[in-house]
Order: structure tokens, then C-alpha cells, then sequence
């Protein structure tokens, strides 16, 4: 499964000590196996770190590059170290997601990150997101729904397929205080910077000279943003979550129009390299996005799920990884022994989510689909001890 972000900062740092500490980078990478055409792209100068993070990088743009690296940095000298069972670890499980990414289909997934993190229902939005993957005119995806209704549970399957199709996605979550340079400092932060991970650091608008500089116009600055994302060796979506949050005058509604004509407008001259936007929780009644996009939009509605969505996950997870108890059955007990695993499963979870009314949530608690996710995940994790 994928590695995480503080796994990935331990990959780079055996890079660069067992990989990268010689004053001839390109022959080093030629020697321990990668391929040529690959090393001959990296920006590699005689910083040893930096070479490591432009490695680690490139590397993880597919999940066939990633097994690749961890194979090197088991040929090279971490693996006579005690470090190198954590290694083939990670190497275990790049490898298992390669299978599952050959053998499976990734928009049918129903058990994400790590085997533990669970996606339920949405059959839509899959189709929708398969659609807009492999539809290369398409350039915004929106997603709606009532508050609660798993709208930003999008952004976790996004990430997944993230993972299998190469794409890096840019989430900024929005509020009530949200505004336009806010938003486009963070977009931008990340696409300088694609570790900066959550956006959090604040950093100067295009355009801009320092950070008392006025803001450009907003087509000027949403036009830079995109250009500098396509310029970029990473293919980014740009995902803003909580769009229904902001308030009815924020200059981001005008900043969101503005980023979804230059998205569109560089898909038509650099379809392979121009970034997507993705709106969560955009309304059919909030502000229209700009006319010409009206065939470029991919949309979907979100609802919170169902018991019968809950049975068919069940189902569907039991057949895909089916727990060792029922290994030794028969084919005619099999089947019987499965529908009744499904049936506890079912009951279980739906007993420690409790009532799905949102008035029935605690003050300051957690959405039903939250409650609904972290206990099927909890039952995930018994069932696969069974």
C-alpha cells in the first residue's frame, strides 16, 4: 500500500546516504539500475540532499518507480544494515500495490491506504471520476450534496487514484474567512513546493515581489498559478473542499471562475500537463461557472450511505479478501458462512454508529459518514484478524 509522507522522508534520507554521497550523481543512479532516460531528467547538482529529494521525487510519479527505488536502495549498502527490514517492508508493499493496480480495477476499490481506510458507496462519483480521468477535454470536477453527505469524502478517493494515475492533488479547505489571495498563495506554495503537503505555509503570489506587494488582478493570478502548474513536472488538481462554506461576498467565488477558465484554457494547449479543478460541495445554486466551460464539467451528487450501500460493501469486501475461517469450507458452505459474516458486520456497525439524523450527532461531533467510516474501519481490522 502507499507509503506515507514521514515514510517517504526516511526513503530520501537512504537515498541520499547510500545512493547519492559521490561527486558524480548520474553515473551513480546509471550504475545502481535506473534507467537512463530517467536519471538524465534529474535536476542533479553536487548537493547530495537535493539530489535525493529531485530522486525521491521523480520516483514517486508512478507506482512502478517507487518499487524500482526501494530495489536499489536494497542492492546498494542498506542492506546490510538493520534499516533494510524496514526497507523491504515498504518495498512489500509498493509491490502489493503494483498487483492490486494490475490485477484490479482502482475506481472499484472498496479498502484504501493501508489496507485499513475504507471507502464506501459513491458508485457514482467512481464512474464520475473514471470519466474525467480518462476524458483528457475534461477540465473541472464538481461535487454536491447536502452538508454532511460525504462531499469531502471525495477527496479521499482522489488521493487513491492519485497513487495509480500520477496525478498530484492540492487541497485547500475553505471557510467563512477564506479569500482569494489566501487561496492562490497556498496553491501556489504547493505547486513551487509539492512537500509543502497541506498548503499551511503562506508564500507570495505570483506576480508578486514580496508580501506588502498588492494582489495582482484575478485573472492575472489565476492564470499564473495554472501556468506555473503546468510548467511543472507534476500533473496537479487543484481541489478546493467546503465551497459552500464561504461567505456570499468572498472574492474567492470570483478567484474560482477565474481558475476554472485558465484550467480550461491551458487544457487546450497543454492537454498531457495542465492542472484540474475540483469544487466540493459547489452548489447547483452557488455561482455559475463560467459559460464556456459548460461541456469541460464532470459532476456528481453526494449522499450520505445507505444500510444497503453498507451490506454491499460488506459483500464485496468479503469475496475480495476473504477472512481464513472460511478458507477450509466448502463451496456449499462457503456462500451460507459469508452472508452471515455480512449480516454481523452490518448490524455491528450500524449499532456503534447509532441514529444517522444529523440531529442526533453529538455538539461538536463527528458527521454520520464519519461515524459510519471509522466503524467499518474498525470492523475491518477484526475481521481481517479472523
Amino acid at each position: 500500500m502507499p507509503l506515507q509522507t514521514t515514510e517517504w522522508a526516511t526513503v530520501t534520507t537512504w537515498a541520499r546516504d547510500f545512493l547519492l554521497q559521490t561527486p558524480d550523481p548520474h553515473s551513480a543512479l546509471d550504475l545502481a539500475g535506473f534507467p537512463r532516460d530517467f536519471v538524465a531528467a534529474l535536476p542533479l547538482t553536487a548537493r547530495p540532499d537535493r539530489n535525493a529529494t529531485a530522486l525521491v521525487h521523480a520516483s514517486r510519479r508512478t507506482i512502478t518507480a517507487q518499487v524500482a527505488l526501494l530495489e536499489a536502495l536494497l542492492r546498494s549498502g542498506l542492506r546490510d544494515l538493520e534499516e533494510s527490514h524496514r526497507a523491504a517492508e515498504y518495498l512489500a508493499r509498493l509491490r502489493e500495490d503494483e498487483r492490486l493496480h494490475r490485477s484490479r480495477d482502482v475506481f472499484r476499490t472498496t479498502v484504501l491506504r493501508n489496507g485499513t481506510e475504507v471507502f464506501l458507496d459513491r458508485e457514482g462519483l467512481r464512474e464520475s471520476l473514471r470519466s474525467f480521468i480518462g476524458d483528457a477535454h475534461t477540465a473541472v470536477l464538481v461535487v454536491d450534496g447536502e452538508p454532511d453527505s460525504g462531499r469531502s469524502y471525495t477527496y479521499t478517493f482522489i488521493r487513491h487514484l492519485a497513487q495509480h494515475h500520477g496525478f498530484r492533488p492540492a487541497r485547500v479547505v475553505l471557510d467563512q474567512t477564506s479569500t482569494a489571495g489566501r487561496v492562490v498563495r497556498r496553491l501556489a506554495a504547493f505547486v513551487t513546493d509539492p512537500r509543502a503537503g497541506t498548503l499551511l505555509a503562506p508564500a507570495p503570489a505570483p506576480g508578486g515581489t514580496g508580501l506588502n506587494d498588492p494582489l495582482p488582478s484575478l485573472d492575472d493570478t489565476a492564470h499564473e498559478v495554472v501556468r506555473q502548474a503546468t510548467g511543472s513536472e507534476d500533473v496537479f488538481w487543484f481541489v478546493l473542499d467546503d465551497c459552500d462554506r464561504l461567505d456570499p461576498a468572498s472574492d474567492v467565488w470570483e478567484l474560482i471562475g477565474q481558475l476554472a477558465r485558465a484550467v480550461y484554457a491551458f487544457e487546450g494547449t497543454h492537454r498531457a500537463q495542465a492542472p484540474r479543478l475540483v469544487l466540493l460541495g459547489y452548489s447547483e445554486t452557488a455561482r455559475p461557472l463560467p459559460y464556456e466551460l459548460r461541456g469541460s464539467v464532470v459532476r456528481d451528487r453526494s449522499h450520505p450511505a445507505r444500510p444497503a450501500d453498507l451490506r454491499a460493501f460488506f459483500e464485496r469486501y468479503f469475496r475480495e479478501e476473504p477472512p481464513a475461517r472460511l478458507a477450509g469450507l466448502a463451496d456449499g458452505e462457503r456462500e451460507p458462512a459469508l452472508a452471515e459474516l455480512v449480516d454481523v458486520a452490518v448490524e455491528e456497525v450500524l449499532a456503534a454508529v447509532g441514529d444517522p439524523h444529523p440531529a442526533a450527532a453529538p455538539a461538536g461531533g463527528e458527521s454520520y459518514m464519519r461515524r459510519l467510516c471509522t466503524a467499518a474501519e474498525g470492523a475491518v481490522r477484526v475481521y481481517r484478524a479472523l
